[in-house]
């Protein structure tokens, strides 16, 4: 729980730049990889990351620039990757600019149960990792590099000369 703005803007900023180096390593043609022919693609997580930032955040009562989340996925990596980098820019400054630190108590209806805003923004965040996880698994079936987050990942262990982690 966040007790803060700041504390929110802290966290937000080391995950939205975490973020950016996943978005930054996709291709075009990986946008289509799937774990099974049911689940979302890299590119239908990928925007639902980028559209869920406005709808989530409008939700808690935060005016975000954001596409709405019935937008079709892009085609390309660079418009999701931009549409990313803008809605996240967008949240951490809605965040700064229309909340204040006492609001962060305040109960509001947030998915139909009641949620102090700290609380809503702890579900934004946790929601980016949840569904940033789920890409790199993507990510490494369709040959992309996975940038390492919370540490090196097995191309930086490698590059450092060293066995990649067990």
């Amino acid at each position: 729980m966040y007790h803060t703005i700041q504390e929110f803007i802290d966290e937000w900023n080391e995950e939205h730049e975490a973020t950016i180096k996943i978005y930054s390593n996709l291709t075009d043609s990986s946008l289509q990889q799937k774990v099974t022919p049911e689940g979302r693609s890299l590119g239908t997580l990928a925007w639902h990351i980028v559209t869920s930032l406005g709808e989530m955040g409008g939700k808690a009562g935060l005016i975000i620039n954001a596409p709405p989340e019935d937008e079709p996925v892009p085609l390309y990596a660079k418009e999701i990757f931009e549409a990313y980098k803008n809605a996240g820019d967008s949240l951490r400054l809605a965040v700064k600019e229309q909340w204040t630190d006492a609001l962060l108590l305040e109960t509001i209806e947030f998915y139909g149960e009641r949620w102090t805003r700290s609380e809503t923004l702890r579900a934004l965040i946790t929601h980016l990792i949840h569904h940033r996880a789920q890409m790199t698994v993507l990510m490494r079936q369709a040959g992309l590099k996975v940038p390492g987050i919370y540490g090196p990942s097995r191309e930086e262990w490698a590059a450092l000369g060293l066995p990649p982690a067990e």
